[in-house]
């Protein structure tokens, strides 16, 4: 990953480089490995997050369609 620093904005190019790093869920990753998950807790964590991002989606859908 790469951010380029214009007018010595050192400031800018951080909040740009947190914002890619947010993005591809690089601080989400080093929260959940800081300690060991069990397998059979993080396939229940795993199941919960993507019923919770169909349920989403599906909401999306609905709405842009004025169905809500």
């Amino acid at each position: 990953m790469q951010v380029s620093v214009r007018d010595n904005n050192v400031d800018q190019a951080l909040r740009a480089l947190k914002k890619k790093l947010q993005r591809e869920g690089v601080f989400r990753e080093m929260k959940l490995k800081q300690h060991f998950e069990k397998p059979s807790i993080r396939k229940a964590r795993e199941k919960v997050e993507s019923i919770r991002r169909q349920r989403k989606l599906l909401r999306k859908k609905l709405q842009r369609e004025g169905m809500v």
